[in-house]
């Protein structure tokens, strides 16, 4: 069982940057691929990034501006988001798999969510 809960969240002006960062609880952290996916408002759950056993997968649109981490001994996995857009407005959510994929389905632990806002 892993629980997780993001933070970092906020408004940010185009441009600009923020770290969000997800906290897990459970001795089996490190064994788990961790990803953040984000849900604007009509949209479905996208995937954004991918950290699976010391290797990194991005979506296109965030490819160059964000940058997925993981510090195992603080159990905490991190995304820093520069050169933010509005369009990257949306609920942003880590998650726990077995598995190095990206579809959101297969997933099986999520945290709460964090709200982030880029202003025009």
């Amino acid at each position: 069982q892993v629980q997780l809960v993001e933070s970092g969240g906020g408004l940010v002006q185009a441009g600009g940057s923020l770290r969000l960062s997800c906290a897990a609880s459970g001795r089996t952290f490190r064994t788990y691929v961790m990803g953040w996916f984000r849900q604007a408002p009509g949209t479905e759950r996208e995937f954004v990034a991918r950290w699976s056993d010391g290797s990194t997968l991005y979506a296109d649109s965030v490819k160059g501006r964000f940058t997925i981490s993981r510090d195992n001994a603080k159990n905490t996995v991190y995304l820093q988001m520069n050169s933010l857009k509005p369009e990257d407005t949306a609920v942003y959510y880590c998650a726990a798999s077995r598995l190095a994929v990206v579809a959101p389905a297969r997933y099986d632990y999520w945290g709460q969510g964090t709200q982030v806002t880029v202003s025009s």
